[in-house]
């Protein structure tokens, strides 16, 4: 559902322009996983970016269901970013002044597909309905970082884009959050492209790729 072709990425800094993605290939099938790996400053993020409609590429293609996001009007990316995709982030990015709750429906609510049974069954399987009526503030990392999955996947969307999803949580919570995402990600039929810089959470997903100077690295699984 996902093909990256060649693609190449590069920003202007005060000592010049610098290279980020150096023609990066790869595809990702329909409710399949894929953990993206490499060390900082590899393009990884960037790359996210990108498949997100948040930054456009120099050159090469991005195809999401055999359609380009090249040429796509912001309004247009827009809208991918609400019904095509959910997004998890390291720093959570939950929206202070609603309740759990809310923020569970927030996104599925900007994409015109809120399901309260479906967002229900996601505060019931991530540990949340006790916390319903709190704020985020009042919420454990851990805590936080389930709400955000939740929301990401309360759309149903065909793809999740995680950037470091499990980066701020100690390695218990970690591994308990990541089994949440994998399993819940599985019951709403999406695909997942997954940054980390575990290997060790990386071999929990179907396939693993490695950055290394904006290049995918041959002979990765």
């Amino acid at each position: 559902m996902l093909v990256v072709e060649d693609v190449r990425k590069s920003f202007i800094t005060a000592q010049g322009k610098l290279p980020v993605l150096r023609g990066v290939d790869f595809q990702l099938s329909t409710g399949t996983s894929l953990a993206l790996m490499g060390e900082s400053g590899s393009g990884k993020s960037t790359l996210l970016h990108l498949i997100a409609g948040l930054e456009r590429a120099d050159s090469g293609r991005i195809l999401v269901d055999g359609e380009p996001l090249q040429g796509r009007r912001e309004a247009e990316l827009a809208r991918w970013r609400r019904e095509g995709i959910g997004l998890i982030f390291q720093q959570y990015n939950l929206i202070s002044s609603l309740q759990v709750s809310a923020n569970l429906a927030f996104q599925a609510r900007l994409a015109g597909r809120h399901d309260p049974a479906w967002v229900e069954h996601l505060a019931g399987r991530l540990g949340l309905m006790p916390l319903l009526q709190r704020y985020p503030e009042q919420l454990s990392g851990g805590q936080q970082q389930r709400v955000a999955i939740g929301r990401a996947l309360a759309p149903r969307p065909p793809l999740v884009l995680a950037d470091e999803p499990t980066g701020n949580l100690d390695e218990a919570t970690s591994d308990t959050v990541l089994d949440l995402l994998l399993q819940l990600v599985a019951e709403a039929g999406s695909s997942l492209l997954m940054v980390t810089h575990s290997a060790r959470l990386a071999s929990r997903l179907t396939r693993r790729l490695c950055l290394h100077l904006g290049r995918i690295q041959p002979g990765e699984a």
